[in-house]
């Protein structure tokens, strides 16, 4: 299988995102461990930018034992001289020089000819020689400059001393089709890239969303480097995703038949690393390692994966360092992951409580966007309890307010599945909820604790209410479980009583000559 170079500008054009600038010791950081994921070259900074970002390039030339690191330079002698400065000590140093050479960055730009523009650049590319021997050549804006320039200014930098010939598409505005093309054109055109074994290299901007198609597409026609940014960060829309061209290159082997040095299972952990650092999140669709990139809600599709992962995952999450996918519990869920879920979390369910816990779980996926595991075990625990229960909640309903007085209609259906309704007033919408609680069930108590919690997170998240009951000389815990927190402490209220009825029950079969006070 031949092989790609991955050139990782993630350091440099990267961090010309808005927002994203790292000091020196982030930029460490992240060229570690840019080499040990495997990246051929580093492209490090841009030396004459600023005084920091030439410590950065001279701090990871120094650094850094493997990769090639590479300083960026316009065409110009100061920022030649400062990049062969910064990248001296590396030990596989490269300078990148670059010179715009379509019409409209000669005309509107440079306002050069093209004579000027090639004359320029082979200057700059013999002065680069004279630093390093490992010079690479952009003729920025490639993509949209004429074919016949483009060969004539790639033919006289390759006499000049540039080892690599990288074609830009620096606006975005190639397709796969045409930008694929310029590669073979050159191939064509320039006898000396396969007589000098010069490595064309691509590198892809995002702006109509056709980066990493079109890097693929120059690989196809014979590029041999791919420039690209973990997590396609970059200028305005961003750059090639390293991760995706990696990905896409290693699972479709079959059709490319073009490797990388890459070792995959790093991808993940350098993604985290690098949104870590800069502060740009990762959107959650986000191709490889975006938060939902190995996340299944669909019961069609998470049957499909529990049954026979390949059915709807091309790759394995374990391939770019995710430990596992993710069943998402949710409204659009099947019983097939439900009851999988239940079972890793240590529940046995029999088939008619398993019917019934499923329907509580719709019922609460159509509350809130995903059910979390903190959320199952909540419902399961109280789905547990139901057997017991004597009364159940069927209606409630609040008023509360500033200037008003708290009032709560409580209706409750009994054993004999009659329906009781009643209202109370009290100090506050609890109180009075509890008040009504007691007229309706004749039974009286004394609230010793009330805690509220938030089970899961988000704004959504389910509130769990628990509290302890004095009745007679038990002490006996109730909880309550809803998106709705007055709903929470009404279940706990009645769940307390539930528990005082079945312990009085359990007792007067227990001692049946016994006297027992009936709650």
């Amino acid at each position: 299988m031949d092989t790609v170079r991955i050139f990782d500008t993630t350091l440099r054009d990267g961090e010309q995102s808005p927002g994203a600038t790292l000091d020196l010791p982030e930029k460490l950081e992240i060229a570690r461990q840019l080499e040990l994921l495997g990246v051929d070259i580093i492209e490090a900074g841009f030396p004459i930018s600023s005084q920091g970002d030439f410590e950065s390039v001279k701090a990871i030339a120094a650094t850094l034992t493997k990769a090639s690191v590479c300083g960026l330079s316009r065409c110009t002698p100061k920022d030649i001289e400062r990049a062969g400065e910064a990248v001296k000590n590396a030990a596989k140093p490269r300078i990148h020089v670059f010179c715009a050479t379509s019409k409209i960055h000669r005309d509107h730009k440079l306002r050069k000819g093209k004579e000027d523009i090639i004359r320029i650049s082979v200057e700059s590319v013999k002065q680069a020689r004279g630093y390093v021997s490992d010079v690479e050549f952009s003729p920025e804006d490639a993509s949209r400059t004429e074919l016949e320039f483009l060969a004539d200014i790639c033919a006289a930098v390759i006499e000049a001393g540039a080892t690599t010939l990288n074609i830009p598409d620096t606006v975005g505005y190639a397709t796969p089709k045409t930008y694929g093309e310029v590669f073979k054109y050159l191939i064509d055109h320039v006898p000396a890239i396969k007589a000098r074994g010069i490595i064309l290299s691509s590198h892809c901007h995002n702006d109509l969303g056709l980066a990493v198609a079109n890097s693929l597409a120059a690989a196809e026609n014979g590029a041999r480097q791919i420039e690209c940014t973990i997590n396609g960060i970059g200028e305005r829309a961003g750059n090639a995703s390293l991760e995706e061209v990696v990905m896409a290159l290693k699972v479709r082997g079959d059709f490319y038949n073009i490797g990388t040095n890459i070792d995959a299972s790093k991808l993940y952990p350098t993604s985290r690393m690098v949104s870590t650092l800069t502060g740009l999140v990762v959107q959650r669709n986000k191709a490889i390692v975006g938060q939902n990139a190995f996340a299944h809600e669909a019961g069609i599709h998470q049957d499909g994966v529990l049954k026979f992962r390949e059915t709807y995952e091309i790759m394995s999450p374990e391939s770019v360092g995710i430990p596992q996918n993710t069943m998402v519990l949710g409204k659009h869920s099947g019983r097939h992951a439900f009851k999988n879920r239940t079972v890793e979390l240590g529940f046995s369910l029999n088939d008619e409580q398993l019917e019934i816990a499923f329907n509580r779980f719709k019922t609460l996926a159509d509350k809130k966007k995903e059910v979390f595991d903190e959320d199952l075990e909540a419902l399961i625990d109280d789905q547990l309890e139901l057997d017991s229960q004597v009364w159940v909640l069927q209606g409630l309903q609040v008023t509360a307010g500033s200037n008003t007085i708290p009032t709560a209609t409580v209706t409750l259906k009994d054993t004999n599945g009659e329906l009781i309704t009643d209202a109370s007033v009290g100090d506050g919408p609890v109180d009075a909820i509890y008040s009504a609680i007691q007229r309706l069930t004749g039974v009286s108590g004394k609230l010793l604790d009330y805690r509220i919690r938030a089970v899961s997170k988000g704004k959504e998240a389910q509130g769990e209410v628990q509290i302890e009951l004095q009745h007679a000389d038990k002490v006996i815990r109730g909880r309550g479980l809803s998106t709705d927190i007055l709903e929470a402490s009404a279940l706990a209220y009645l769940n307390a009583i539930n528990r005082l009825r079945s312990a009085a029950a359990r007792e007067s079969r227990l001692h049946p000559h016994a006297v027992v006070e009936h709650p």
